[in-house]
C-alpha cells in the first residue's frame, strides 16, 4: 500500500461514523477503491459501513440503524417491523432495533402505516380468517376482509353510466370501494360506508335496473333488507345508518310530496313582519362518505357561475326571479373540484311559535333511468321519482384505470333550477316545499384547455293560474259576446246607410271587419286589466298572496296581446281605406258679379261675358282640409318621448323586473332580475294611455280653447270662403259643413272683408247656420237613392278618364266636358240645399238619443233625405282627428308588439314613431290623390 492509501485509511477508520452517516454511499465506493492488501482491515472498513447512522423521526438527533436508510437518510425496518428509537421514558437509544409485530391470536397486531407502532388488525380480518391475513376463499376489497359464504349478493357492476353520450364504462373507483363499501354497510352497518355507498348511487344519476347489481341496485337491496333498524326522524325513506336518497319508487307519490303539505312559514314583502329571506343549508359529504359539515348555501355553494357575493345571495331572496349563465373552461372545472362534494338541502324555517326547523328539499334528477327509462322527464308529475343528495361536478368516476389520471369523462350539473310554488287561495304567504329540479351534462374530455361547458342556475316562482285562467275565459266569453252585438248594431248601421237591405257576401265581410275591431278592443281590456291585476297585486302587497306568472305561462297571455295587435291593425287599415275613399265635392256658393268684355277667337270681334269666378277659394279650402287630414289630437312625437323618457330615464322599467321591490331605481352591484313580458305591457300601456289621455284633455281644455282648434277653424273657413263641403263616407250617409256666406259674396277686397267680419261680430247681419237665425254649420246627412242616383250621373262625368291628373294631355272636348261637368254638380248639389228640386228634397232634425249612442239611424230617408243637427262636428270621423282612439290603441299595440319581440323600449319607440310617419305619409299621398279626383282641384296645388 502506498503512503497515500495508508493515511486515507488511517483518516477513513477514524471518522468512519461521520462519513457513513452523511454520505453512505461514497463510503462503501471509497472502500471498494482503496488498494487494502490486508482483508481484516477491509472488512473492519465494512462493519464500519453496515452500522451507518440516520436521522430520528422527529428530525432531532443521529441514532446508528439496524439496517438500510431510506431515501430521507432514516432508518428502514422490513416488512411488519416497527422501528424503536427510544425507550419507554422518552431516552433516546444509541441503536435503533426493528420488533416485528405479533400477529399470531395472542395479539392480532400488525405495523401500521407509518411503521412506528403495532395496532390491532381490521377487525374484518380477525373475525373472518383468525389472522392479519385475508386468505382465500375469503374476500380481500377495500382494504376489509368479507366471507365468501355471506348472504350477500355475488354479482356486482363496477360500470359508471352516462346515458348522455351513450356508453358505459368501467370505472376505477366502483371497481374500487363499490364492493368493500356494499359489503360494509350490508355486514357491519358502517355509517360511512353506507354515505360512500349512497355517494356511487348519486354518481351513478340515482338509476335503478333490477336487473343488474350496480350501485343504486346494491343500495336499494340493503335499503330492503334493513326494515329492521328502523327509521329517521319517522321519515319513512330514511333508514337507520342509511343515507336518504329517495322517497320511493310509487307511481303518484311525487305530486303527494310536493303539494299536500305546506310549509308551516309565512313570507312576506313588507309591513312589521317583513320575511324575505330563503334560509337554505346543506349537510355536505366527501366522496368517502365522511360527513364534512352543515352550511348555508349563501355565497354561490350551488352555483358554479363566478359573480359577486350580492349577487350570489340574490338567489335566496323571495319573490325574486333569479337566473344566472355562464360558460367555464373544463381545466377549471378539472382543477376547482377534483373529488366531488355531495349536499343533502334543506329550508331552515321558523314556526308561529318562533321554534326553528329545517325541512328535506326533494330534488328532481332529470337524468334519472328507472329501469332504462327517463321517468323525470315525462311531463306528468305522477310518474316521477324524487330523490334528496345531489353534487356539482363528478371528475371521479370517470377515471378508468388509475386514480390519479386525468378523467376520461366528466359530469357537470349544468342546470340547477329551484322552483317554490305558492299555497293555492293563500294570504299569508305559505308555500309548498320547494322543488331542485337538476340536469347533468356527460363531457368526453379530449382537450380540457380548449373545452368549455354552459352551465345555469335559477330560482323561479309559479302559483296556480287556473283561477285565473277560469275568470279570463269567462271575462272574454262575455266581451266577446257584447263585441259581437256591438258589430251586428255597426253592420245594421253600415246597411242602412249604403242603402241595401239584402245580406250578401259584402255584408258579411264588413261584419267581420266591425267584430275585428270589436275584438281587438276585447283583448285589449283583458290584457291591460291583466298586466295591471299583476303589476298592482304583486308589487303592492305585504303577505304574499300572489305570484308572477313563469315565462311558459305567460304564452297565453302574449297571444292574446298579439290577436289584440292584429285585429286592431285590421281595424286600422279598414279605417284607413274607408277615408282615402270617400266621395268629397266642394260647393262654391260665389256668383258672378257683372260682365266683361272678352275677345272672339277667329271672329276678330269682342263679346260681353259673365265675370268669372275665382277657383282659388276652392284651392284653398281644399289644401286645408288636406292639412286637417291627419290632424290628431295628441302629439305623436311628444307621445313617444315621453313614455321612453319615463321608462328609461326615471326608471319605470323596473317596475317591471321580476322581483318585489317598488323602487324605480336599482343600485349597480345589486342583482337585476329579469323582466316579466306580463309586467313590461303593464308599465308600457299604463304609461301610454296615462300620457296619451292627458294630452288628449289638454288638448281638448285648453289647446282648443286658446291657441287653435283646427276643425271649427275649418268650418269658418268654409264660411269665410263661401264654400260649403259635401262629403259622402258612405253611399248614402255623409256629412254636410254649410259654408255659404251670410254676406253674399267672398270674392272681395280686404276693407270690405274686414266690413263684413265687423258687422258679423256686431251681429249686424244674419247668422251662419243653414237654418235662419240658427247657427248649425254642421250635418249628418242620410240621402236618399234617387238623390244618390242623380249625383252618380254627374260625378261619374266628372272623374272620367281618371281624374283631373290627366286633364293636361287630354283631348280639349274632353277637358270642357269635365269643368261642364263641375259646374253641373256645383249647381246642382247648390240647388239642393235651397230646397229647389222637390222630388230629392230633405228636412232637419235631431238625432234622439239612443241613435246617438248607437251611432245608427232608425229613420230611412225613402222619399226626402235627412239633415241631422251635429254639434259635434263628427265629421271628423273621417279624419284621424275623430278616430283618435283606435289611433292611440293601435299605436300602444305596435310598440309593445315590438318590445315584447325584441325587449327593447328604445328600438320599440323608434319603430313606432316610423310606422306613425309612414302611415301618415301614405294617408295624405293618397288622400290627395283621392281629392283632386272628387273634385277636380289640380293635385299640383295641393300642398
Amino acid at each position: 500500500m502506498d503512503c497515500v492509501s495508508r493515511n486515507l485509511l488511517r483518516l477513513l477508520t477514524d471518522k468512519a461514523e461521520e462519513i457513513t452517516v452523511l454520505f453512505p454511499q461514497e463510503a462503501h465506493t471509497l472502500v471498494e477503491s482503496i488498494n487494502v492488501k490486508s482483508m481484516d482491515m477491509k472488512s473492519q472498513l465494512y462493519n464500519l459501513e453496515i452500522k451507518k447512522k440516520g436521522v430520528t423521526e422527529d428530525g432531532w438527533n443521529c441514532i446508528s440503524c439496524p439496517g438500510g436508510l431510506t431515501a430521507e437518510g432514516k432508518c428502514h425496518c422490513p416488512t411488519g417491523h416497527i422501528l424503536v428509537e427510544r425507550d419507554v421514558n422518552g431516552t433516546l437509544l444509541s441503536e435503533a432495533t426493528c420488533k416485528l409485530c405479533e400477529e399470531s391470536e395472542n395479539s392480532f397486531t400488525i405495523a401500521n402505516a407509518l411503521g412506528n407502532r403495532c395496532v390491532q388488525c381490521e377487525p374484518t380480518f380477525i373475525n373472518t380468517s383468525r389472522s392479519c391475513v385475508c386468505s382465500e376463499p375469503n374476500i380481500l376489497t377495500g382494504g376489509l376482509c368479507f366471507s365468501s359464504t355471506g348472504n350477500f349478493p355475488p354479482r356486482m357492476i363496477s360500470a359508471a353510466r352516462y346515458g348522455d353520450l351513450g356508453m358505459s364504462f368501467t370505472s376505477e373507483w366502483f371497481a374500487e370501494y363499490l364492493q368493500s363499501s356494499a359489503a360494509a354497510c350490508w355486514v357491519y352497518a358502517n355509517l360511512t360506508s353506507c354515505q360512500a355507498l349512497g355517494n356511487m348511487c348519486v354518481m351513478n344519476m340515482n338509476s335503478y335496473d333490477s336487473t343488474t347489481f350496480d350501485a343504486c341496485r346494491l343500495f336499494q337491496f340493503i335499503f330492503e333488507n334493513t326494515a329492521g333498524l328502523g327509521t329517521v326522524h319517522s321519515v319513512s325513506f330514511w333508514r337507520q345508518n342509511l343515507p336518504w336518497l329517495f322517497y320511493g319508487d310509487q307511481l303518484g307519490l311525487a305530486p303527494q310530496v310536493l303539494s299536500t303539505t305546506p310549509l308551516p312559514t309565512n313570507f312576506s314583502f313588507k309591513g312589521e313582519n317583513q320575511y324575505t329571506k330563503l334560509k337554505f343549508v346543506a349537510a355536505s359529504y366527501d366522496v368517502r362518505g365522511n360527513f364534512l359539515k352543515w352550511q348555508t348555501l349563501e355565497g354561490g355553494v350551488l352555483q358554479l357561475c363566478p359573480d359577486t357575493e350580492t349577487r350570489l345571495n340574490a338567489a335566496y331572496s323571495f319573490g325574486t326571479t333569479y337566473q344566472q349563465n355562464c360558460e367555464i373552461p373544463i381545466s377549471k372545472i378539472l382543477t376547482d373540484f377534483p373529488t366531488p362534494t355531495f349536499y343533502d338541502v334543506y329550508l331552515e324555517y321558523t314556526d308561529e311559535n318562533q321554534h326553528q326547523y329545517i325541512w328535506a328539499v326533494p330534488v328532481l334528477n332529470l337524468n334519472l333511468q328507472h329501469n332504462k327509462i327517463f321517468v323525470n322527464q315525462d311531463s306528468s308529475s305522477g310518474k316521477w321519482l324524487l330523490t334528496r343528495r345531489i353534487f356539482l361536478v363528478d371528475a371521479l368516476s370517470g377515471r378508468e384505470n388509475d386514480l390519479g389520471s386525468q378523467p376520461r369523462l366528466i359530469r357537470v350539473a349544468t342546470q340547477i333550477s329551484l322552483s317554490i310554488r305558492l299555497v293555492p287561495n293563500t294570504k299569508n304567504g305559505n308555500i309548498y316545499p320547494p322543488l331542485i329540479t337538476i340536469a347533468y351534462s356527460d363531457i368526453d374530455i379530449k382537450d380540457p384547455n380548449s373545452q368549455s361547458v354552459k352551465v345555469s342556475f335559477s330560482v323561479t316562482y309559479e302559483m296556480d293560474q287556473g283561477e285565473a285562467h277560469v275568470q279570463t275565459d269567462i271575462a272574454l266569453g262575455v266581451l266577446g259576446g257584447l263585441a259581437v252585438l256591438l258589430s251586428l248594431l255597426k253592420t245594421a248601421g253600415w246597411k242602412r246607410r249604403i242603402g241595401s237591405p239584402m245580406i250578401d257576401f259584402q255584408t258579411v265581410m264588413k261584419f267581420l271587419v266591425y267584430y275585428a275591431g270589436d275584438l281587438a278592443n276585447v283583448f285589449f281590456i283583458i290584457t291591460v286589466g291583466t298586466g295591471l291585476y299583476w303589476l298592482i297585486f304583486f308589487k303592492a302587497q305585504k303577505s304574499v298572496s300572489v305570484l308572477l306568472p313563469m315565462p311558459a305561462q305567460e304564452e297565453r297571455f302574449v297571444t292574446y296581446v298579439g290577436c289584440a295587435f292584429a285585429l286592431k291593425a285590421l281595424q286600422f287599415l279598414h279605417k284607413l281605406i274607408s277615408q282615402i275613399t270617400i266621395d268629397i265635392f266642394f260647393i262654391d256658393w260665389e256668383r258672378p258679379k257683372g260682365k266683361v268684355l272678352k275677345a272672339v277667337e277667329g271672329e276678330g270681334g269682342v263679346r260681353s261675358a259673365t265675370v268669372p269666378v275665382s277657383i282659388w277659394r276652392t284651392y284653398f279650402v281644399a289644401n286645408e282640409w288636406n292639412e286637417i287630414q291627419t290632424v290628431r289630437k295628441i302629439n305623436p312625437l311628444f307621445q313617444v318621448l315621453t313614455v321612453l323618457f319615463l321608462l328609461e330615464v326615471v326608471g319605470f322599467k323596473n317596475l317591471a323586473l321580476m322581483d318585489s321591490s317598488s323602487s324605480l331605481s336599482r343600485s349597480p352591484p345589486s342583482y337585476i332580475a329579469p323582466y316579466s313580458r306580463i309586467l313590461r305591457y303593464a308599465v308600457s300601456t299604463a304609461l301610454w294611455l296615462v300620457i296619451g289621455i292627458i294630452q288628449i284633455v289638454f288638448f281638448a281644455v285648453f289647446y282648443e280653447r286658446f291657441v287653435e282648434d283646427k276643425i271649427r277653424q275649418f268650418v269658418d273657413l268654409c264660411c269665410m270662403s263661401n264654400i260649403s263641403v259635401f262629403l259622402l263616407s258612405h253611399r248614402c250617409f255623409g256629412y254636410y259643413i254649410h259654408g255659404r256666406s251670410v254676406h253674399g259674396h267672398a270674392d272681395t277686397n280686404m276693407e270690405e272683408m274686414n266690413m263684413n267680419l265687423k258687422r258679423e261680430a256686431e251681429n249686424l247681419c244674419s247668422q251662419r247656420g243653414l237654418i235662419p237665425n240658427t247657427d248649425g254649420q254642421t250635418f249628418q246627412i242620410a240621402i236618399s237613392s234617387q238623390m244618390r242616383q242623380q249625383y252618380d250621373r254627374i260625378h261619374e262625368t266628372l272623374t272620367r278618364k281618371n281624374g283631373p291628373a290627366r286633364l293636361l294631355s287630354s283631348s280639349g272636348s274632353t277637358f270642357e266636358q269635365s269643368i261642364k261637368a263641375y259646374h253641373t254638380m256645383n249647381k246642382f248639389l247648390g240647388s239642393f240645399i235651397d230646397h229647389v228640386h222637390k222630388e230629392m228634397d230633405y228636412f232637419i232634425k235631431d238625432k234622439l238619443l239612443l241613435e246617438r249612442i248607437l251611432g245608427m239611424e232608425f229613420m230611412e230617408p225613402m222619399e226626402k233625405s235627412i239633415f241631422y243637427n251635429d254639434e259635434s262636428y263628427s265629421f271628423s270621423s273621417v279624419l284621424y282627428y275623430g278616430n283618435e282612439a283606435t289611433l292611440l290603441i293601435y299605436d300602444l299595440m305596435f310598440f309593445c308588439v315590438v318590445d315584447l319581440a325584441c325587449q327593447n323600449f328604445i328600438l320599440a319607440s323608434f319603430l313606432t314613431y316610423l310606422q306613425q310617419e309612414i302611415f301618415r305619409f301614405i294617408r295624405n299621398t293618397v288622400g290627395q290623390k283621392n281629392l283632386a279626383s272628387k273634385t277636380l282641384v289640380d293635385q299640383r296645388f295641393l300642398i
